[in-house]
């Protein structure tokens, strides 16, 4: 049986702790606003617990969850986002951490009509690549869960309309680069249109070709 007190669980712990205090540092968190997690093995994750502060995430502020069942693991009530956290462990086996929050930018962006441009600079093209939206569900709700279960093979990033985002990845620390730059590119959308700067974007050529040979990351493999 899986214990939080487990020498590879409690590394997780200490990965995801140092996540949210880089969160809280970058402005990409509230207090208790967000949940984090991370894939434990094929069949577990571990998440922060109900109601925790991202940046003062304690040792036993973390619970273990099944991905196939309601099986917990742990002193505290999970967060109560687990319906989509699990979805994309169950969907995306190779996705091995998973960040909600809202951030400033990102959040104002999802409250708008807005678009978020992948072709600007480098790490835009590559974090940004795919980046879905789904419309407003209630917090935790499954219908949430349904619908970013719909939508985890499309991208590594999924827009909440109205509520935040959602970034997956392979790694914590790929996670968090990815949230990173999509917090600086909405930062960018913004304050270059209050001060009436007009963008120069990439060609599709550029970013297709930056994609596939330039070596900056080995290029994502998308389910089709």
């Amino acid at each position: 049986m899986l214990r939080l007190d487990d020498p590879q669980i409690t590394e997780l712990i200490h990965q995801l702790q140092s996540t949210g205090r880089a969160m809280l540092e970058n402005e990409l968190t509230l207090g208790n606003a967000g949940n984090l997690s991370a894939r434990i093995d094929e069949t577990h994750y571990l998440i922060t617990a109900s109601g925790t502060h991202l940046g003062e995430l304690a040792a036993d502020d973390f619970m273990i969850c099944s991905i196939d069942s309601a099986d917990v693991i742990g002193n505290l009530k999970p967060s109560k986002e687990t319906p989509m956290h699990a979805a994309i462990y169950k969907k995306r086996p190779e996705i091995n951490a998973v960040l909600h929050a809202s951030p400033f930018y990102s959040t104002m962006i999802v409250c708008s009509t807005l678009s978020i441009p992948a072709n600007w600079f480098v790490e835009d093209m590559y974090y940004l690549e795919r980046v879905a939206k789904i419309g407003y569900f209630h917090p935790g709700s499954k219908t949430l869960g349904n619908a970013v279960e719909e939508k985890a093979y499309e991208s590594n990033i999924i827009l909440m309309k109205n509520h935040g985002v959602l970034v997956y990845d392979t790694s914590i620390k790929e996670a968090l680069m990815a949230m990173l730059t999509l917090e600086m590119v909405c930062k960018m959308v913004i304050v270059s249109r209050q001060a009436g700067i007009e963008i120069d974007p990439l060609s599709n050529e550029n970013v297709q070709d930056f994609l596939e040979n330039s070596g900056y990351r080995k290029r994502r493999q998308w389910k089709q």
